[in-house]
């Protein structure tokens, strides 16, 4: 029987099952700087307290293992999230970032360099997102959303 490869992915959860992979070191600056873990850091009731009074979504990047189905952008075959990121958002890294989930992404193994060379502008919580962030992170559903 072959063994089916379990896919992870950049997550919005911040479940006990998620590690954090990167964490913003200064969200608010520009350009914005981030650093990649050589090491995953599991997901404790410490490591979320730790960026209060600020929500954890905005300072630490989650992955987890990719939920497919249980997703809503997921199409029973491909992650419809990872396509519009990269139809739609602009590169923002200039190489390929050094990356813990890789390996593994569902995203990377989708849609290649070019959803890596995207990743790093992708936050769970981003305030007045313009327009083709909505679209890219929403989908159809980005005309309902205020």
């Amino acid at each position: 029987m072959k063994k089916t490869k379990r896919f992870s992915a950049p997550v919005r959860s911040r479940t006990w099952k998620a590690a954090v992979f990167w964490v913003w070191l200064a969200a608010q600056r520009r350009p914005q700087i981030l650093a990649y873990l050589n090491e995953y850091l599991g997901v404790t009731k410490e490591i979320l307290a730790s960026t209060a009074p600020v929500n954890p979504a905005q300072v630490f990047r989650f992955a987890a293992g990719c939920e497919e189905k249980a997703c809503r952008h997921f199409d029973g075959a491909k992650c419809q999230l990872a396509t519009r990121i990269v139809q739609i958002l602009p590169a923002v890294a200039e190489a390929l970032p050094a990356c813990l989930i890789r390996p593994t992404c569902r995203w990377y193994q989708q849609e290649g360099r070019a959803a890596c060379m995207r990743c790093p502008q992708v936050v769970t919580e981003r305030f007045e997102p313009p327009e083709d962030y909505k679209r890219a992170a929403l989908g159809d559903m980005a005309g309902d959303a205020v």
